[in-house]
C-alpha cells in the first residue's frame, strides 16, 4: 500500500462516508446475503470458554485462578479465548508458543491440530483463529489463508478478526477478487468490527482499485513478495518460479519498448524532409539509445534505466563488485517514486545477502 497517501484518503473516506462505524448506515451496495457475524458477549464468552475447559475434563481448571487472571484482564477476547486454550491443551499452547516466538522458523504447513475435523470445533476454530493471527502479524501469509480457510467466520470468538487477517493476507498475495469479497464481507456483516479494521480494509480496497496486470506495479508487488519468502528462508521453487515471472515479464517490456522505438523512429524518418537525417527532439529515441525520458510504467525519470537495463544487473548481481553494485543501484532507483525504489532496494539487498537463489 502507498501509505504516504493514506491520511489524506482515510479523511476522503470518512467525510464521504465511505467508511461507516454505524452499520444502520449502511449503503445499498453494503447489502449482503450473509448472516451478521457478532463476538459473543464477554459474559457469554466467559461461560464459553469454563463450558470447554469441563468439557476437555479439566473442570478444576474452570474455576481455577489461572481462569480468574485471564478473564479478569482487559485484554482483547481473543487472547483471553487463546490463553484459556493454551491453559487447558498442551498442543494448543505448544502450538500458539511457537507461532510467537518472532526467531522460530516460519512453519510451512499446517500443523495437524488444526486439520483433523475430528479435534472439538471449539478448540480447532479459535485455535486456528489465534494461530493464524499471529502467522499474518508475522507477514506469513500463505500458511495463515490456508488455516483461516479451514474454519468459518461463524465458529470463531472473534469473526471481525477472522474476516480482516484473511482480507490482509489476501491483499499481500495479490488475491485481488478473494480479498475484495471478504473486505466486502467485513463490511457489511461484522458490525461491531474495530474502526481500525474498518479504515484499514477500506483502504486495501481502494488501493487495489489502482492495480493493473502485469504493469510495474505489479512488478513492484511481485519483488516484495519475493523479498518477504527470502526473509523467510523460503527459496525454494515457489520464490524461484515469482523470480522467473518478474524476468519474463521485463523481458516483454524490453520488446514493447524496442517495438515502440522502432515505430517511433520510422515515423520520424519519414516525416523528415532532410531524408530522415538525425533530429533534436524528444522524439528522436533509436532503439539502441536509452529514452530522453522513461515511459515504464507511466515513471518519469532520467532515461538511464529501463526493463532490460534492470534484467540484465539482476542475473549478474552476484559477480558484480560492491562498487558497481552501488552504482547500478544509483543507476536502477534514480527518478522513481518511493515505494519502487524501496522494493528494489529491498529486493536487490536480499540478493546481495546471498538469500536469493
Amino acid at each position: 500500500m502507498r501509505w504516504l497517501s493514506v491520511a489524506a484518503l482515510a479523511v476522503l473516506l470518512w467525510e464521504s462516508g465511505a467508511v461507516q462505524a454505524n452499520p444502520e448506515k449502511r449503503s445499498p451496495r453494503e447489502t449482503s446475503s450473509f448472516t451478521l457475524l457478532e463476538a459473543p458477549k464477554p459474559e457469554a464468552a466467559r461461560a464459553q470458554a469454563q463450558a470447554w475447559l469441563r468439557k476437555a475434563g479439566k473442570p478444576e481448571l474452570a474455576d481455577s485462578k489461572e481462569f480468574a487472571t485471564i478473564w479478569d484482564s482487559d485484554r482483547l477476547l481473543l487472547d483471553k479465548v487463546a490463553d484459556t486454550l493454551a491453559l487447558g491443551d498442551a498442543q494448543a499452547a505448544r502450538l500458539l508458543t511457537e507461532a510467537r516466538d518472532p526467531e522460530a522458523p516460519a512453519p510451512t504447513a499446517v500443523p495437524a491440530l488444526l486439520r483433523d475435523l475430528k479435534v472439538d470445533r471449539y478448540l480447532r476454530s479459535n485455535l486456528g483463529l489465534a494461530y493464524a493471527r499471529t502467522l499474518s502479524n508475522r507477514q506469513i501469509y500463505e500458511e495463515a489463508l490456508e488455516v483461516l480457510k479451514g474454519i468459518r467466520p461463524d465458529e470463531v470468538v472473534d469473526p471481525a478478526a477472522y474476516l480482516f487477517h484473511r482480507a490482509v493476507s489476501e491483499h499481500a498475495l495479490m488475491l485481488k477478487a478473494q480479498a475484495d469479497e471478504t473486505i466486502d464481507r467485513l463490511l457489511a456483516d461484522a458490525p461491531d468490527a474495530p474502526e481500525r479494521y474498518r479504515m484499514v480494509a477500506a483502504l486495501m480496497h481502494f488501493d487495489m482499485q489502482t492495480w493493473r496486470e502485469k504493469d510495474l506495479g505489479w512488478i513492484s508487488r511481485k519483488m516484495g513478495n519475493i523479498r518477504r519468502r527470502l526473509d523467510l528462508t523460503r527459496g525454494g521453487k515457489q520464490t524461484q518460479k515469482m523470480q522467473k515471472e518478474v524476468l519474463v515479464r521485463l523481458d516483454e517490456m524490453i520488446k514493447e519498448m524496442e517495438n515502440q522505438q522502432k515505430g517511433n523512429s520510422s515515423a520520424n524518418r519519414g516525416a523528415c524532409p532532410n531524408g530522415g537525417q538525425k533530429q533534436d527532439g524528444p522524439n528522436n529515441m533509436q532503439p539502441g539509445n536509452p529514452l530522453d525520458d522513461s515511459r515504464l510504467g507511466g515513471i518519469q525519470g532520467k532515461g538511464q534505466v529501463d526493463p532490460k537495463r534492470f534484467k540484465e544487473i539482476a542475473e549478474n548481481w552476484g559477480t558484480l563488485p560492491e562498487k558497481e553494485r552501488a552504482r547500478a543501484m544509483v543507476e536502477l532507483t534514480r527518478g522513481m517514486p518511493p515505494k519502487y525504489r524501496d522494493a528494489i532496494e529491498a529486493y536487490f539487498k536480499k540478493l546481495q545477502e546471498g538469500a536469493a537463489p
